[in-house]
């Protein structure tokens, strides 16, 4: 089936992106799980957990800053992982770099960032309301505002993901890819549309914060709530004007739901039977897998670790 050409034209970008980010990163192993597995079935790990920042956002972040001036003081908004990543680009291409995150976000990610010498904010209230502030600021016209999915420079990084898995697995039949506002599933997905017309791109949502399931299936970005998740990293809304709800919406196959208790008990298995530590958002995508595993048996599957940048404390009592 022949892909659209927003999704063709974000598949070539991934492909300039890789070109300016592979000497910053690392290409991430592709790991067989130790799981029992049926015949013929196989499983494996695509491990972002082990990027040079801890997660895969460092693609995005490189690929956007990498073409923006440096004379241009940079904002953006994160739970975590963007902000660490954006930090380590800012360092990398000398941009100056400020990142607003919510209050509740995790001390070792804040620590993480700050430790890039970046100038933080702490915001009341979900990841949607600290993107809200990041753009108040943007707009008083003394920075340029990067968004953590919303940007075709992001998510052109982010694909280069699914660059690799095809080198590296090149009979993928299944790529489980945890969602959260959409630029790592548009981009991983444009790929492997362009590329692979038979893999199928199986997108995985944390019930409690499920905003851009809820826009693909309403057609529209569309308000949810947004409760507590372990999958932190994939909790806040999707942008109004957003660019990634065509292309999600086009190179999704299927949404998986998962609920906190698959989410914990999918950061047990990892922990215990694969011996990885990763953050619920990680977890969240073998949430996905497990739920439905009968469906995928006798198939090549990859699983998407999307990064560790974990609470130590919080993990450590949830798996324990």
């Amino acid at each position: 089936m022949a892909v659209s050409k927003l999704i063709s034209s974000l598949a070539n970008d991934c492909i300039e992106a890789r070109n300016r980010v592979s000497a910053d990163i690392i290409k991430t192993p592709l790991i067989p799980s130790k799981l029992e597995l049926s015949e013929k079935t196989q499983v494996f790990y695509k491990s972002e957990n082990f990027q040079i920042t801890g997660s895969f956002k460092v693609r995005g972040a490189l690929s956007k800053l990498s073409k923006l001036p440096t004379v241009s003081p940079v904002i953006t908004a994160s739970s975590g992982n963007h902000g660490i990543a954006c930090s380590y680009a800012a360092k990398t291409t000398g941009h100056k770099l400020t990142v607003v995150l919510p209050e509740n976000v995790s001390r070792a990610k804040l620590s993480k960032i700050e430790s890039f010498g970046t100038k933080t904010i702490l915001n009341p209230g979900d990841s949607g309301l600290a993107e809200r502030k990041a753009r108040e600021l943007a707009s008083s016209g003394n920075y340029t505002y990067v968004s953590p999915y919303n940007d075709n420079l992001i998510m052109a990084g982010q694909g280069t993901i699914a660059l690799e898995i095809l080198e590296q697995q090149p009979e993928v039949d299944n790529i489980f890819v945890s969602m959260g506002g959409g630029g790592l599933i548009s981009g991983i997905g444009s790929v492997i549309k362009s590329f692979s017309a038979n893999a199928k791109i199986i997108g995985v949502s944390a019930i409690n914060s499920a905003a851009l399931s809820a826009s693909i299936s309403a057609g529209n970005v569309v308000e949810t709530e947004h409760l507590e998740t372990l999958a932190d990293g994939c909790a806040g809304g999707v942008d109004e004007d957003s660019l990634t709800l065509p292309i999600a919406t086009e190179v999704i196959d299927k949404i998986i739901h998962c609920s906190e208790v698959e989410i914990l008990e999918s950061l047990q298995i990892l922990a215990w039977k694969e011996k990885v530590l990763v953050e619920g958002s990680a977890a969240l995508a073998l949430a996905g897998y497990l739920k439905k595993k009968k469906e995928y048996e006798g198939k090549n599957n990859v699983i998407l670790l999307c990064g560790a940048n974990f609470d130590k404390d919080l993990i450590l009592e949830k798996i324990s």
